[in-house]
């Protein structure tokens, strides 16, 4: 592999129905899209997950545009990479900013695998042909609105509830639906909305629903407070916005924060990352399952790549392209069965074509950058 350029372009995909979280409502997308070309003219496709706003966590989409162009290129350049392998440590001098690398990382794996013939996810050691299926419901207006958007989602067949809360919304939403649906595998998503002094009673009344997990419910970095938390808890606590690399799965093992591993690409830095966090968890009997960032396709596809590691054993986020999209950048959209699951594609790379005339059509801002054109890293 010899990379000869890359392209980015943000585009601006209108979501079907505002997405509302403890943190902010999303009605639409701004999204970066690397491609990477190899000098044979082969292209592969990454989807950078930084959203518009720092509150997720402390990259945008405008930083990411920044660090790829100014200093994650010409790293790739100067180390004159020739696998995918070799991404992660050619951006080690680069701290954080996990998400502009993932972006490139992922394109750079798309590439490699097209160019070996092989689907994505059976390039990268998955194992599991066939991922199960669960969804996040984002805050509704009612009680009666979520119950609805509930009793849809599993008339679809997905295999697992998660339901975002916040201060003020959460106990009576779970209370609601676990009274109308006794029997589905349920789990809360707090994106790190509440604290140990003041809400330890909350997640104690929590205990009783028989959820599969608490996500995130305390601050992003605090580690300790999760573990004081979850040795007071039968429920399983599940992090995500904490696990940033391996180094952080280890000490949360450690401490005893979490049982439960949410990995997402971008927030970890990339495959070469995920990869040993799903390994690090499978070994110390840690279930882990592939969380979502409101992706479009091409991010979408990368999940479900990821979601066939081993290691990685429960429903995770990986839903249907049409539950977010009117229309999707690749083609065919993401499908999810009546049984709740997806069958890892058979095509190489990725395994699906991006529709290049409607990412034309969406596209607000383009950058195309050839490499031996730029200037060393100061």
């Amino acid at each position: 592999m010899q990379l000869d350029r890359v392209e980015l372009r943000e585009i601006s995909l209108p979501l079907k129905a505002p997405f509302e979280t403890s943190f902010g409502r999303v009605s639409r997308r701004r999204i970066l899209i690397v491609t990477v070309f190899d000098r044979s003219g082969m292209a592969g496709y990454g989807e950078c997950v930084a959203m518009e706003t720092p509150f997720y966590n402390h990259e945008t989409i405008d930083t990411a545009w920044l660090m790829t162009t100014r200093y994650i290129v010409p790293l790739l350049e100067a180390a004159q990479i020739q696998s995918a392998a070799q991404v992660r440590h050619a951006l080690a001098p680069i701290r954080e900013n996990r998400m502009a690398k993932a972006g490139i990382e992922a394109a750079i794996w798309d590439l490699e695998a097209r160019l070996a013939e092989q689907p994505l996810w059976r390039y990268i050691g998955g194992t599991n042909a066939e991922i199960t299926c669960g969804v996040s419901i984002g805050l509704q207006e009612s009680t009666a609105a979520l119950l609805e958007k509930v009793s849809r989602e599993i008339a679809c067949g997905y295999q697992r509830i998660k339901i975002k809360i916040k201060p003020g919304k959460d106990l009576q939403l779970v209370e609601a639906v676990r009274q109308q649906f006794p029997d589905v595998t349920l789990s809360v998503d707090a994106n790190s909305a509440y604290s140990l002094v003041s809400d330890t009673p909350l997640f104690t009344r929590l205990d009783e629903f028989s959820l599969l997990m608490i996500e995130q419910p305390l601050a992003p970095g605090d580690l300790v407070d999760h573990a004081k938390l979850q040795r007071g808890l039968d429920t399983a606590i599940c992090l995500d916005e904490s696990i940033v690399s391996l180094a952080t799965v280890q000490h949360a093992h450690e401490l005893g924060a979490c049982r439960i591993v949410n990995i997402k690409l971008g927030r970890v830095g990339g495959y070469g990352e995920a990869n040993d966090i799903q390994a690090f968890a499978q070994a110390h009997g840690m279930p882990v399952w592939c969380g979502g960032m409101l992706e479009a396709g091409i991010g979408r596809a990368h999940n479900i790549a990821l979601s066939t590691l081993p290691g990685f054993t429960l429903p995770g986020d990986v839903s249907a392209s049409e539950r977010y999209w009117e229309e999707d950048i690749i083609e065919p959209p993401v499908l999810v069965s009546r049984a709740g699951t997806i069958t890892a594609p058979t095509g190489h790379g990725i395994g699906f074509q991006v529709n290049e005339a409607f990412v034309d059509a969406l596209t607000v801002r383009r950058d195309d950058i050839r490499l031996g054109c730029q200037a060393p890293v100061a």
